[in-house]
């Protein structure tokens, strides 16, 4: 029988674990928290705890082995969320206050024998700062979303952290919208010296208009060019520091296109795997042990010019997560991972360490200013450095040139250039503005960007961008002036995040009547005056009463508001002379003609969708009065060749098609604008899929194979492979619907830390 019984979160971790420990160690997982707060007294905020029912076997088995093993550590994670798990573990399983508390920052031997050699106790201090971001994030939650619910239409909640990053979004999209695209002519040179090619910029003012650009290239051919002077200059381009979770969240996002939800998840099976130290950190430290063995790495693969060793320290003094930087645990293990994304995930931070610990980059520039105001640039990587396992080098090299030299002047270009608006946010980009505001923490920053895009608040874009026609003037000294018009994409939004007409409506109601929640500056306060609880500097009650009652007081003044909507009156129908109105609502934004008149009112008004990449801030009346004579849905196409009707029609889901008893998705088409035609084959397709049709049991051939579809939504079973589809009976299919596989439950947030549906509203 094991003497130790050792409790961490994760079964993942757990199992990693008891293999370094040995046969005197039992270890166990409580799979997250084992308790979930259900109430907060709003006058002590004292918090009401219960025992999640799913967790009653497992605190049973912990209760059983603890009853049994000689000595108890808990290992939970060594964030503020960790100490948590840990003190609810006492508190549930009857375990002194003196009972083993041990972190470490690596599930590696020496690590774990080194947690083992210091234990300490449960740090009250931090549960407390933990308990304080809970109760302020369950009161908010619970507060702020009732009220944005009556008052926003299409609200769902809104939260303490998730309301800051929902602004940003916002206000980034309304600077996007009031930016003026201008354009230029952007005018370059093509020169020669003994017989090498070589490219300069214009550094005079560009011109505005074609006519200027013509008159300017004319001028320019005719020209003589000489070198005014050369500089050379070298550069040093120091290495990157080490990873902290913003800092890989944000580059996973960049050079991998992971969300913050799969680089975390990625990052954590990495962990809990052993291969590379706690993922969620704000601290740049890398242990002495880490740094001599990556220097080892370095000499004995690259050489010893490749090794400069460095120390890094945290910017910010509150940086309370781990003790050190994202690493590998084995710096000689160059690639692992269970799958591709962990893969990929490692490789990169794999790369990033190994670059710090590398000489700087020796870098040469040249200028080369040349008369008529053009000037050369050229860059060539003297030394690579860091640069031969992480980031990019590209030489640029120019001809070896002298003051006085004459040029050759092959050709001049202008190309008309459009000035470009502020870029949308990222997932990593938004997750980089939060760090630098200090919104958040390492443990919250993928839950936001989860909540704002599961709210409907945010969507990704999907663009690739429209195509516009620009400008090109060429001129030779040989030739004159030549046009061309060529294409370039511009607008795309792909993977950006673009506020959705609620999600506006949210930002602009919690700006109006929330000031301080979405204030950027005092939601940073917060996370400091949580740092000074955990720090034993400030009382968590002290903090809570500071902050609940001013905002409980704004909860109660907006209650008596009016509804909030930014309908937009876009003018008025020629014909009938009533108002039309670009609104949003609960199910998005539409074109309302009419006012809202009461229920005993015959005249109700008509709506109609916006028109496709249209939004209630730019749709215009003409573009609405054409949806309005869109005609009404449902409307009838025609017949089927056997007969059977076929309707175009739009339902909660999107638009679909109802052939018989049929509804068939129909997400290409619009439904008021699709043709016989054009449903017909989609008609088609569903009849030819049916293998068996009894009613609310039916046996169709899907994308994956047949598989059976029982009454109501997600009742599906794929058929066995053994079994013939076509030879099924009723009762058969009947069976295989009542014995069908339990569908695996989602996993939270965190994977391991249980049902968080409190913290979800971060």
């Amino acid at each position: 029988m094991a003497k130790n019984l050792v409790i961490v979160e994760s079964p993942a971790k757990a199992h990693t674990i008891e293999k370094y420990l040995g046969s005197d160690f039992k270890v166990l997982a409580s799979v997250g928290h084992i308790r979930k707060d259900t109430k907060v007294d709003k006058s002590t905020f004292d918090v009401t705890y219960e025992i999640d029912p799913e967790h009653s076997k497992i605190i049973a088995e912990l209760k059983k082995e603890a009853k049994k093993a000689d000595k108890i550590w808990l290992a939970t994670d060594e964030d503020r969320e960790g100490e948590s798990i840990s003190w609810h573990l006492c508190e549930v399983l009857n375990l002194p206050k003196n009972t083993a508390r041990i972190t470490f920052h690596e599930i590696t031997k020496p690590a774990l024998d080194e947690a083992i050699k210091h234990p300490r106790t449960v740090d009250m201090d931090m549960v407390s700062s933990q308990q304080a971001r809970q109760t302020l994030d369950m009161l908010v939650g619970y507060d702020l979303s009732d009220i944005v619910r009556k008052k926003v239409p299409g609200a769902i909640s809104a939260g303490r952290v998730q309301s800051p990053a929902l602004r940003l979004v916002v206000e980034r999209e309304k600077e996007i919208e009031k930016f003026e695209s201008k354009f230029n002519f952007k005018v370059t040179g093509k020169f020669s010296k003994n017989s090498k090619d070589f490219g300069a910029n214009y550094d005079g003012d560009q011109p505005q208009e074609e006519n200027t650009a013509k008159s300017l290239l004319e001028k320019l051919a005719k020209a003589k060019y000489e070198v005014l002077n050369v500089e050379d200059t070298e550069a040093l381009k120091p290495g990157p520091v080490p990873f902290t979770t913003a800092a890989l969240q944000i580059e996973a996002n960049s050079k991998l296109g992971y969300s913050a939800r799969t680089t975390m998840s990625a990052a954590q099976g990495l962990y809990q795997a052993g291969l590379i130290t706690y993922h969620r950190t704000d601290s740049l430290n890398l242990s002495k042990q880490a740094v001599g063995t990556i220097a080892k790495y370095i000499e004995g693969n690259f050489g010893k010019n490749y090794l400069k060793v460095r120390a890094f320290k945290t910017k910010d003094a509150s940086a309370q997560e781990a003790h050190e930087a994202i690493r590998p645990t084995d710096i000689f293990k160059t690639t692992a991972g269970r799958n591709n994304y962990e893969k990929k995930l490692y490789q990169l931070i794999w790369a990033r360490t190994v670059a710090t610990q590398m000489a700087s980059a020796k870098i040469a520039k040249t200028t080369i200013r040349i008369s008529n105001d053009f000037v050369a640039k050229g860059e060539v990587v003297i030394f690579d450095g860091f640069l031969k396992v992480y980031g990019k080098s590209k030489d640029t090299e120019l001809p070896k040139v002298a003051k006085g030299d004459t040029l050759d002047c092959l050709e001049i270009l202008a190309k008309q250039t459009f000035a470009k608006p502020p870029a949308r946010y990222t997932e990593g980009s938004l997750v980089k503005k939060l760090e630098e505001l200090g919104i958040g923490r390492p443990s919250t920053y993928a839950s936001i960007m989860t909540a704002i895009q599961a709210r409907n608040y945010v969507v990704k874009g999907e663009s690739e961008g429209e195509e516009r026609e620009i400008t090109e003037l060429k001129i030779t000294p040989t030739k004159p002036i030549s046009k061309a018009i060529t294409k370039e994409k511009f607008g795309a939004n792909k993977d950006k995040l673009i506020p959705t007409p609620i999600g506006e409506l949210v930002a602009g109601f919690l700006t109006d009547h929330f000031k301080n929640i979405v204030d950027y500056k005092f939601t940073a306060n917060i996370e400091k005056d949580l740092d000074l609880v955990a720090d034993a500097k400030l009382e968590r009650v002290k903090m809570l009463k500071d902050f609940y009652g001013p905002f409980r007081d704004t909860v109660l003044e907006a209650q008596g508001i009016e509804r909030y909507n930014n309908a937009k009156l876009l003018g008025h129908h020629p014909k009938t002379g009533q108002p039309i109105y670009a609104k949003v609502g609960k199910n998005g934004s539409f074109i309302q003609l009419g006012d809202n008149s009461s229920k005993d009112s015959e005249e109700k008004p008509r709506f109609a969708p916006l028109p496709k990449r249209k939004s209630v801030k730019t749709v215009t009346l003409e573009q609405a009065l054409r949806q309005l004579d869109l005609p009404a849905l449902p409307r009838t196409l025609g017949k089927a060749p056997d007969g059977t009707e076929i309707i175009a029609a739009n339902g909660p889901f999107g638009p679909y098609l109802k052939g018989g008893k049929y509804n068939i998705p129909m997400k290409d088409y619009d439904p008021y604008t699709v043709t016989l035609e054009e449903a017909l084959p989609l008609y088609q397709k569903k009849i030819d899929s049916m293998i068996a049709d009894w009613g609310e049991i039916q046996i169709i051939n899907g994308a994956y194979g047949p598989y059976i579809k029982g009454p109501g939504r997600r009742n599906n079973v794929k058929i066995p492979k053994e079994m013939d589809a076509k030879k099924l009976t009723l009762e058969q299919a009947k069976e295989l619907l009542d014995n069908k596989p339990k569908a695996a439950k989602k996993k939270t947030r965190r994977g391991t830390r249980g049902k968080r549906g409190k913290r979800a509203k971060k």
